[in-house]
Parts: structure tokens; sequence; C-alpha cells
């Protein structure tokens, strides 16, 4: 089986690499990927999609993973040009793919299909968003589109609302696009992923992740800078009113509304005293939740999307651990703000009872490896507890180093004890 990855992160480098590890040895290829990636699978030479899918068909790629988000969505969206071209992809066509592009539209579906989330209110700028606020805080602003997990604020304050505000319709940090005003919800978060095939679904280890930059939630939103992952993240009975008030009504919404899907669904979930509530749609897996998950797989990955990309849900072909799995991020310095490239990273030849995923790095002169990136690398343990996971995750982390390193010490701790 040839299988071709979509994207260059540390999501795609933990997807490439449970590919790999499938039965029936898959041959891998990627794009754009990496130096890390390249390590396990092939480059292509493409430079776009259109160049992409060419290659695709003179090389009789079997199967299309979308991984990053952004090609969904862009020109005639990675998907729609895989089914024209009879070319199986793990991975939504562009109008299904709106779910995660525009927050609006994720709204709109929400409400139209009785699925919990939060009231809000979209605004075109920045008057008609401090009028949506109406002084009430805290509150939650959304930039429409597209923005790497940053276009999303809790505002616990007039002052805060308005510098992001600014960020998006004075400064156009993101480009072009609406605000969504919405009330603010108060509870534990979690990651739920559903694989989706039409009408039917499985779903997978619910995770959960960090976003604040510092210790104890504190400091600037970052695309994430850890995860914890296990059946265990809610209980059975949680899971099921999940099921039930929100992947059902999702799956069924799809359908009924003509949007096709088949490939990874994220549900990014608030469980508020009222019960579980949406707060996003991403139409891939999460970063860096999907590290953490991705080690608690078993089975056949590769047979399971490509069955799933051809309309056949195969839930026989794979299975979750029972245990618990942690990701710590290693941040270059500056970042969210900024990041710094080019800082020699050491103590990558440690192994031992851990994994860890390239998001932001490349090899130099010397074949050694440097920062390239915001978020530089994810280190993933497992144990049967949550606490053994935690142990063993952050004494991995301390096995790697590299000038201005930034990490959470907290990840895995937070919000359980």
């Amino acid at each position: 089986m040839k299988i071709l990855v979509v994207g260059k992160g540390g999501r795609e480098h933990a997807l490439v690499r449970a590919l790999a590890e499938s039965p029936g040895n898959p041959e891998l290829f990627c794009f754009p990927g990496s130096d890390a990636i390249f390590e396990i699978a092939k480059p292509v030479a493409a430079d776009g999609l259109e160049s992409l899918i060419a290659w695709m068909k003179s090389n009789a790629i079997d199967l299309c993973v979308a991984g990053e988000e952004s090609y969904l969505v862009k020109g005639e969206g990675l998907a729609n040009l895989c089914i024209k071209h009879g070319i199986p992809c793990w991975g939504p066509p562009k109008e299904s793919a709106q779910l995660e592009a525009s927050k609006e539209f994720a709204k709109e579906f929400l409400v139209r299909n009785g699925i919990p989330t939060a009231r809000a209110t979209a605004t075109a700028s920045l008057d008609e968003a401090r009028a949506a606020i109406g002084g009430k805080y805290p509150t939650v602003l959304k930039f429409d589109g597209l923005a790497a997990g940053k276009g999303v604020a809790v505002c616990p304050d007039e002052i805060s609302a308005l510098a992001f505000l600014d960020e998006v319709f004075t400064q156009r940090r993101f480009g072009p696009g609406r605000v969504l005003v919405e009330d603010c919800l108060t509870g534990p978060e979690v990651s739920i992923f559903a694989a989706i095939v039409d009408e039917r679904y499985l779903i997978f280890t619910p995770a959960r992740d960090y976003k604040r930059a510092l210790d104890g939630d504190l400091g600037p939103n970052t695309g994430g800078m850890g995860a914890v992952a296990s059946r265990q993240l809610v209980s059975i009975e949680m899971l099921e009113l999940i099921e039930e008030e929100i992947v059902i009504p999702t799956v069924a919404g799809l359908n009924r509304e003509g949007l096709p899907y088949r490939g990874f669904l994220y549900f990014g979930l608030m469980l508020t005293p009222d019960g579980p509530q949406v707060i996003e749609y991403n139409c891939r897996f999460g970063d860096p939740e999907c590290q953490a998950v991705m080690p608690l797989v078993n089975g056949d990955l590769a047979g399971f999307c490509l069955a799933g990309a051809n309309g056949e849900l195969r839930r026989d072909l794979v299975s979750f651990d029972d245990g618990w799995s942690v990701c710590v991020i290693l941040a270059s310095a500056g970042y969210p703000e900024s990041s710094r490239s080019g800082d020699p990273i050491s103590g990558l030849e440690n192994s031992g009872d851990f994994r860890v995923y390239h998001a932001g790095t490349r090899k130099n002169a010397a074949a050694g490896w440097e920062t390239h990136g915001g978020r530089v690398l994810a280190v993933v343990a497992g144990g049967g507890t949550r606490q053994e996971a935690v142990a063993k995750a952050h004494a991995a982390a301390d096995l790697t180093s590299f000038p201005g390193l930034q990490r959470r010490r907290d990840i895995g701790i937070l919000n359980f004890d």
C-alpha cells in the first residue's frame, strides 16, 4: 500500500509513525514534510495541490491522509481534488471542512442541529464587537477563519478584549475576517475524536490539551503546550452523554445537510454544570493531542483509514490501550509571539520507554538537529496510571535541551491534583 500524508508538523510526524507501524509495511510519502518525517517517509516533488494530485496519480498512491487543515480548504480543496481524480482521501471535502475553517459556519450548524453550544453573535467590526460584548465579562472572542490555534481569546476584562479586537480588525493579524462574540462557558475541557465514515463513526481515545504558555494556565494562548490522553479521562456515563447529545447529532446533521465526511473530526468540548457543550470543531486530529493519542492506538491504522476513505468503517482493525499517555511540548525562545530558529538541540540520541515527535526542527550543516519553529518537539510517554505516565514523560523531557527552551512542568498534573 502506498500512502501520502499531507502536512509537516508534530501531528503529521505522529501520524506517519503510527501508519508506518501498521501491519503490511505500507510505503509512506509526505508533502511538504520535514527532515524528521523524511526519516520515515519519502519526500514528494510537488509545489502545490495541482502538482501534488498529478504526482499521486503518476505514482499510483492508494491513500491520501489529510493531516494539516489548511490544505482541506485551500483552492479547490485537497479531498475534492482527490475525489475528482479517483484517489481515496481520509479527510473531508472543502464544503464540510468549513466546520473548522469558519467559526460562524460551525456555530450556525450547531444551532440548526440542536447541539449544545454557547450563545454567540457574529460581528464585522470593532464597534460591532464592543456592542455585542455589552460590558459583560469574561467573554470569548473567536476569529472566524483559520488561525493556527491562536484565533481564540478568553477575555476577563475590557483591556484584554480590546487588545484582541485590535489584532483582528486593525492589525489584521489573521487576515480579513469576522469575529464571534461568545458567552464564556466554565468547566473542564476535553477533546473527543471521531473517525467518521458517512453515517457511521468510531470514537477514539479522549484527550485534554494545555493551551496557555506557562504553568498554572497562565501566560498567552498557544497552539498547545502539552496534552494528556486516556479512556479514563472522562467517565463512561459522560462519554455516553457526549455521544448521544453531540457526536450522533453532528453525524446526523452532516448527512442531513449533504456535507460528505470521511476522516477524523475533533470535538473541542467544555463539560459545563449544564452538561457538555461544543467549543469548536476541527476537521482533523488535534495538535498536540494527536501525539498523545497515537501511542494508545493499536492495530492497523493504515488499513482502517484506507477502508474509511473507501466508505467502510472497519472497527475491527483498531483497538485502544486502556492506560494513559502524556505529551510535553518543548517550545523555542519567543514562543508564542515569535519563534527563534537555529538553536542546536542536544539529547535526542537518548532512548527509552518514550517517544519524541518533531514539530519544528531541521537538520543543520553538520547533520545535527536544530530548532526551526515555535513548538519544537513533543515528548510522549505512557503508563498504566496517570501518575506513572506523567513521571515518565517529564523525566524524558528533561533529557533534551536547547537554548531558550520553554516548557510547562504541570502537564498531566494541573486540573487533576
